[in-house]
């Protein structure tokens, strides 16, 4: 093996928070709002109010979220791992 290659293990898959079922649908968070991109994004940090009341988002680092529902109960899961 190559010491360029990975050697970290695979995640283990998750189970519901609430029921504790494995059987999990992925997907995602849809921003329909104005401009958006059509996804939704998580940035690090407690919420700061820009001049015109919007959310300050400039130089903050955006993750997007991904989304996990439960085909058992119905619950929703959100994961922010990637960078937008």
């Amino acid at each position: 093996m190559s010491t360029y290659e990975s050697t970290s293990p695979t995640p283990p898959m998750p189970v519901c928070s609430a029921c504790g079922s494995e059987s999990l649908e992925p997907g995602f968070i849809e921003d329909a709002g104005e401009h958006s991109q059509g996804f939704a994004r998580w940035i690090p940090g407690a919420l700061e109010r820009g001049l015109f009341g919007g959310a300050r988002r400039m130089g903050k680092q955006r993750y997007v979220v991904d989304a996990a529902r439960c085909g058992r109960c119905g619950f929703l899961m959100l994961f922010a791992t990637q960078p937008a």
